[in-house]
């Protein structure tokens, strides 16, 4: 049914639990995980910063994945969250995207927006929200 699974992650409690959505989605059809972080071309921290958190991030949920027998592949990448989802779901050929309705708290998250409601008007496949 879901080969790929799509999943954007930040390391906020909503991304979390759609990190353990997609596990469970994952070894129940036998399916892929496509694990993004996206480092936020907007904000100001210091990259390498940045690129530390993501790494930390991808391997937290690769940790969990294992433990469900779930193969991960990692994406970190420099960008826009907003448009480059639209673009990495494509070229892995996701089947759905599953993602928290709301990211990081605070002043990155009034220049993140609302990744989650731009995914949901720039894609044609399902999208699984999770609260």
């Amino acid at each position: 049914m879901f080969e790929t699974i799509l999943v954007p992650t930040d390391g906020s409690e909503y991304a979390e639990r759609a990190e353990d959505i997609a596990i469970s989605m994952a070894s129940k059809y036998n399916s892929r995980i496509v694990g993004v972080y996206i480092l936020d071309e907007k904000l100001i921290y210091p990259y390498d910063v940045l690129e530390d958190e993501g790494k930390t991030i991808l391997k937290n949920l690769n940790q969990k994945a294992k433990k469900e027998n779930v193969v991960v592949d990692e994406i970190l990448v420099f960008g826009d969250p907003r448009k480059d989802l639209t673009t990495i779901s494509k070229r892995m050929n996701a089947d759905i995207i599953v993602i928290g309705t709301h990211g990081k708290k605070g002043f990155e998250k009034l220049l993140l927006g609302s990744v989650a409601e731009n995914i949901l008007k720039s894609v044609d496949i399902p999208v699984l929200l999770v609260k």
